[in-house]
């Protein structure tokens, strides 16, 4: 099953060789999402959809933000997004929510959004080709002087300044 993103390699994960177990499952977990590419989930997050971005603070310090994301590095994701979980953050307020994750390559985020449909997240999924696609695109992409830090248990996000242009931030 090829990558649906420009940029890389025409196959789901970076591993040589013939199909590997990870492969397999990754097929698994997309077999069940609505993928978005980056302009899908940009519109999508206009219409009321969340973005969590998984990615640990060394590749967002590097690479940039997306405008509005919700931070939640993956080891914590099912505890924020979990609306019966006394870990959640405030808008895990149902299962309804509409989550869209993004990692570096769309493939850490897809493994992320299946098992958040397993914990009946019904619209959860992710970003084809996830933030490298994102960039590519030309998409907003903002570079705070710090990174913004994970959220955690019942916090609530800090007020951003709204994005107007689709031109990657070079400050």
């Amino acid at each position: 099953m090829p990558v649906e993103s420009p940029g890389v390699p025409a196959t789901d994960c970076a591993c040589a060789g013939p199909e590997t177990d990870i492969d397999l499952l990754l097929a698994h977990a997309r077999a069940g999402l609505d993928r978005l590419r980056p302009a899908q989930a940009w519109a999508a997050a206009g219409r009321g959809a969340l973005i969590a971005d998984t990615r640990p603070e060394f590749q967002r310090r590097a690479a940039g933000e997306v405008p509005g994301a919700i931070v939640i590095e993956r080891n914590h994701l099912e505890w924020r997004l979990d609306p019966k979980c006394e870990a959640r953050i405030p808008e895990a307020t149902s299962h309804d929510v509409h989550w869209i994750l993004i990692c570096a390559e769309g493939y850490s985020s897809s493994l992320a959004a299946a098992v958040l449909r397993q914990l009946g997240l019904r619209n959860a999924t992710d970003v084809i080709g996830g933030f490298d696609a994102w960039a590519a695109e030309g998409l907003p992409i903002v570079r705070p002087a710090h990174p913004t830090p994970p959220r955690g248990p019942g916090e609530a996000g800090l007020p951003q300044p709204p994005v107007t242009s689709t031109k990657i931030g070079l400050a």
